[in-house]
């Protein structure tokens, strides 16, 4: 039940950042971080994906490990992007909150 969870959660807010990204593009024509923001956002729910048919215990960690590694990472880019005016605080806020609730899902120091 989690890992489905954490797996809708996760397609969800890739589909979020595939939104932001275009929006990133087209209306602020910015390329660069926003790809950086595209390839981390949209990598935590590939990873979580992997998660559901790993074939040992170890590689089960290995993979979210490297989807924790990735969502630290969109927030970097997020922070960054509001930071630089790309963003408002309630995008970066929004975006952000819900990259740390996918988080907490496996990760609860978060």
């Amino acid at each position: 039940m989690r890992e489905n969870q954490t797996y809708d959660k996760a397609l969800s807010y890739a589909v979020r950042i595939v939104n932001l990204y275009k929006y990133l593009v087209d209306e602020k024509k910015e390329y660069v971080m926003s790809k950086q923001l595209l390839r981390s956002g949209t990598s935590i729910g590939a990873n979580i994906s992997e998660t559901i048919s790993t074939e040992s215990s170890a590689d089960f960690v290995h993979k979210l490990s490297i989807a924790q590694k990735e969502a630290n990472e969109a927030i970097y880019w997020l922070a960054l992007l509001e930071k630089t005016g790309y963003l408002s605080g309630i995008q970066h806020g929004s975006m952000s909150s819900d990259c740390t609730e996918i988080r907490k899902y496996w990760f609860p120091a978060y």
